[in-house]
């Protein structure tokens, strides 16, 4: 893990690269059990980490995990606030999800959403790291309560690029979001192909797109419930057998 960990850290070339300084940006580790581990990055100049970041980052390691929604106080800074894993992204509370809604139109936003519920292989690019990884998260978060499960890497280093070409054999069956010039490739017809609970979605998120809290995510969440709500209507079960029928 220990060798991996810098290729995460510097996914391009150090020496020809000057557009990454002052980027935040996270990556994922997976191993073979399939567990995952998160890490957190920020590029200053030179790739030097500055004195109040060592200072910042020796303080919160000498602290326990903070339960949601409370106040942790700190030598560096004065104080930040815990957010609830298990409640819904506000904006602009949570910039990876703020970040997302800023950068990618809701036509994209639906399209993309509705490739992750068909469980797509998806690709998203973007030339700046701490855009990439917030766009990465902040449309993952639209899942709630459900999580994407299947492979999770927000930032991809070169070394890795052979990989991915394996797992799609060709990129004519993957999805394409490019969030720097807000486009969508993708040969599937996926928002289409769901019911009109979804497609109500355009325009709630019309009129949550100058708004905050979570009106986007919750938005998200009752389509959702309107999707997945009634799926006891698929199970049957029949008396003479101890077994439930999915239909």
């Amino acid at each position: 893990v220990l060798q991996t960990i810098p290729k995460f850290c510097f996914p391009f070339d150090v020496e020809v690269s000057q557009n990454q300084v002052g980027q935040n940006f996270t990556f994922v580790l997976t191993d073979i059990d399939s567990k995952q581990r998160f890490g957190f990055c920020r590029l200053t100049q030179g790739c030097r980490v500055e004195n109040d970041l060592n200072d910042l980052l020796n303080s919160l390691y000498e602290l326990p995990v903070p339960k949601p929604f409370t106040p942790v106080n700190l030598s560096v800074h004065s104080y930040f606030i815990a957010p609830d894993i298990n409640g819904l992204p506000t904006i602009p509370e949570s910039r990876n999800l703020t970040e997302y809604f800023v950068a990618v139109d809701i036509n994209n936003m639906l399209q993309l959403y509705a490739s992750m519920l068909h469980e797509r292989r998806i690709i998203i690019t973007s030339r700046k790291l701490s855009t990439l990884t917030a766009c990465v998260h902040g449309a993952a978060a639209l899942l709630f309560p459900m999580y994407w499960q299947h492979i999770f890497i927000p930032v991809l280093p070169p070394h890795l690029l052979d990989y991915c070409r394996v797992r799609s054999r060709s990129l004519e069956d993957v999805v394409i979001l490019n969030v720097d010039t807000n486009t969508l490739e993708t040969p599937f017809d996926d928002l289409h192909n769901l019911p009109s609970d979804v497609s109500i979605l355009k325009g709630k998120l019309k009129k949550q797109s100058t708004a905050t809290g979570s009106g986007v995510a919750g938005a998200f969440l009752r389509a959702q419930a309107a999707l997945f709500g009634s799926y006891r209507d698929a199970l049957r079960y029949k008396p003479v057998s101890s077994f439930i029928v999915i239909y």
